[in-house]
């Protein structure tokens, strides 16, 4: 192959690699390696791609372990690289085109190198091979130098110092997907890493000073979203004597690398990714992601989340506490810019989730905002596309409202919003609606979806306080908003009457019942018949009897009878007996929010009452639920005073009739009437050890949106890979 390589797959055999990898001690002052750093084949533009150059770095890496403790050359090759990074700002401010390419060669071969040495070695060993210097067979420096850390070191002062023009663009890449690599020991561990020689390098020593100053850097790269430069900028003619090996690294513009995005899939689908513009900001906020996600040292709280969650407004002139040693300031307008315009991605949703949880500053200034419809609508649209993202991305989404609606500032602002023409809602044509009303019928579309998909308990519950956090502020819903509340309650009133007649009559249940359920819409809009709601009424009377003698001893033997129907006691029940709770759970919920509506902005809502009367009947029957009596005393109360009035005002109302006369009324009807319950809120709070999701969270976004990175999906440990 030679100096004029083109093919990825004949590396091994080049023989310059040959000569890093063999039996040979190469100088640090040999010319040999600006030879190395100059010969050429064509960048990777591919996961295949990737994966070749991956699988030739393994065949170059077992002759460069098997050799390396003789020779030393890993050790030489990085004391190259180091001595080329600290004249490297100075090469930028001259323009040194050569060197700065030469340098960043350096740093492609190492990071190459480093990954695959991580993946088949303890960090022991890793430290060893970088220790090995030319002496007998074995042996290894005695001084107290620590290769490995000087040079995770050179890369965040890299990172940081580097001024970022043209010719610099790619090292900084580079060199922030080397320290990714560094840390990517974790994704070989099925159990989260308590401990690590990289987390320790991080956390104490030279490193440490440079936390504020590199998470200020990565956010400002995720902020400033920085293309690359345009094709051509910096391309070098091949040189007479063999060219380079990276030189198409050197043009990665032109020869597409920066088009590899999705690598792979992890454990979830993952969602559609958008076109990748600024691999800079996506490696930057992949890189901030997994330094913040860190586990705490035994003595040592994870400095770069205590720099994310302590960072300031640059507005903000009061001084910083003793108590946040890595704090800084950061232009808060652009952050919050930025946040709006990139929440296409997971990344981007994690990290806003992370200022919002846990910087109080961030969290204070966005709901401060009066636009904060740049910042709820993509929210929203990711929960309305629920069936194209990954679970972990609109769960993230779900987190950040329930974040919000904790606010009651907030819960008034939105209804005052008034949005036109949301095409990406396709369920009705919405001209004008509030971004409340419009909050509203995403979060009850993603609880119907999670109801009859997913089934994800944890999921429906934080919907439900999301709803719950605004209910007592709803203000002037739209009709359509209103219906979808009311509605799908009643679809989980129907399904309950249904789910106790199986349950407690399996062999005998209602068949007028059963096909009235059986023609339901999915989105439960339609009215049962009036034959079919008679007989409802007077069945669901009777089974509501039944219960509130003795609910759960009833429940227990329809349970246990049941079992016995299915032939073993340990057959599990099916869904529908399964589902009772849950559906139970359900609906308390949704009449405490129409309770909380009804009790504290009744006047507000007038459309509200509107289809609650719509569907009177079979909220009628459910009075005498025993779960349910307590909080349908307002509603039921509600019903018949404006039912009543209704009847005063004659046969064949208009929907606009109808609508000034519960407007007459609610200012007729006495509030003193209305039981007052505790006003319904609800805070997020994480788990205990949220590390347990966050971090393989965090490292499968790191595996499928990382640019130019590629692991054997085989050697993935730490989640569980897609069997395509």
């Amino acid at each position: 192959m030679g100096a004029n390589s083109s093919s990825i797959s004949d590396l091994p055999k080049n023989e310059y690699l040959k000569k890093l990898s063999g039996t040979e001690s190469i100088s640090e002052n040999d010319p040999f390696w600006n030879q190395l750093f100059s010969f050429s084949f064509p960048a990777p533009t591919s996961s295949t791609e990737l994966k070749l150059l991956e699988e030739a770095t393994v065949s170059v890496c077992k002759s460069l372990v098997e050799n390396n403790p003789r020779t030393g050359n890993l050790g030489a090759l990085t004391k190259v690289f180091l001595s080329r990074t600290r004249e490297l700002r100075l090469s930028a401010e001259c323009q040194n085109h050569i060197f700065i390419w030469q340098t960043h060669n350096a740093l492609f071969i190492i990071c190459c190198l480093l990954k695959v040495f991580i993946c088949e070695m303890s960090e022991e060993e890793l430290q060893l091979h970088f220790m090995y210097e030319e002496k007998s067979p074995g042996s290894y420096s005695s001084n107290s130098e620590d290769l490995l850390e000087e040079l995770l070191c050179s890369l965040v002062q890299l990172i940081t110092d580097t001024p970022l023009l043209d010719i610099t663009y790619e090292i900084s890449v580079e060199a922030i997907s080397a320290m990714v690599v560094f840390l990517s020991c974790q994704l070989f561990h099925k159990e989260v890493l308590r401990q690590s020689i990289s987390h320790k390098y991080l956390m104490q020593g030279p490193c440490l000073p440079y936390t504020s100053k590199l998470v200020k850097t990565l956010l400002y790269n995720f902020i400033r979203q920085e293309k690359p430069p345009p094709p051509g900028t910096h391309v070098f003619p091949p040189q007479s004597d063999g060219g380079g090996l990276l030189y198409g690294l050197a043009s990665g513009v032109a020869t597409g690398l920066w088009t590899v995005f999705t690598l792979g899939g992890a454990s979830s689908k993952a969602a559609a990714s958008p076109e990748l513009t600024s691999p800079l900001a996506n490696q930057s906020l992949l890189l901030l992601l997994v330094l913040v996600n860190l586990t705490d040292a035994p003595d040592t709280p994870n400095p770069y989340r205590q720099a994310v969650t302590s960072f300031k407004n640059t507005q903000d002139s009061s001084p910083f506490p003793s108590s946040m040693p890595h704090a800084f300031q950061i232009n808060f307008n652009s952050l919050y810019t930025a946040l709006c315009e990139q929440q296409t991605s997971d990344q981007a949703t994690l990290l806003l989730y992370t200022l919002l949880h846990q910087n109080s500053n961030v969290r204070t200034y966005m709901l401060a905002r009066t636009d904060m419809e740049n910042l709820v609508l993509p929210i929203l649209e990711i929960l309305y596309h629920v069936e194209e993202r990954n679970s972990h991305h609109v769960y993230m989404a779900l987190i950040i409202l329930l974040i919000l609606t904790e606010d009651d500032g907030f819960n008034r602002s939105i209804h005052e919003v008034i949005l036109k023409n949301i095409t990406w809602y396709s369920e009705r044509v919405l001209t004008e609606i509030s971004l409340g009303s419009l909050l509203i019928l995403v979060v009850i579309r993603t609880i119907q979806y999670n109801m009859t998909r997913t089934r994800d308990k944890y999921l429906h519950t934080n919907c439900l306080a999301a709803l719950a956090n605004m209910s007592a502020q709803f203000r002037s819903l739209h009709q359509y908003a209103a219906q979808r509340i009311i509605s799908y309650t009643c679809r989980h009133l129907r399904r309950y009457v249904y789910v106790l007649d199986k349950l407690y009559f399996p062999h005998s249940h209602c068949s007028t019942l059963q096909h009235c359920f059986s023609t339901l819409s999915d989105n439960g809009e339609e009215l049962l018949s009036l034959t079919c709601s008679h007989i409802l009424r007077s069945y669901a009377s009777s089974l509501f009897s039944l219960l509130s003698k003795k609910h759960n001893k009833v429940l227990e033997q329809a349970t246990q009878s049941l079992r016995g129907s299915l032939g073993s006691s340990d057959a599990p029940l099916p869904d529908y007996a399964q589902d009772l709770s849950v559906i139970e759970e359900v609906i308390r919920m949704m009449l405490e929010i129409i309770n909380s509506c009804l009790t504290n902005s009744l006047h507000h809502n007038p459309n509200l009452v509107y289809a609650l009367l719509y569907k009177r009947d079979l909220f009628e029957q459910f009075r005498t639920h025993p779960s349910f009596q307590d909080i349908m005393q307002n509603i039921d109360l509600v019903i018949s005073f404006f039912s009543s009035r209704l009847l005063q005002a004659g046969a064949e109302l208009s929907v606009e009739r109808v609508l000034e006369i519960i407007k007459q009324g609610v200012v007729a009807l006495p509030k003193d009437r209305l039981k007052k319950f505790p006003e319904l809120k609800f805070k997020y709070v994480e788990e205990e050890q949220p590390e347990e999701f966050f971090i393989p969270y965090v490292w499968s976004l790191v595996y499928n949106s990382a640019v130019g990175l590629y692991w054997n999906p085989q050697d993935i440990q730490l989640f569980a890979m897609d069997s395509d």
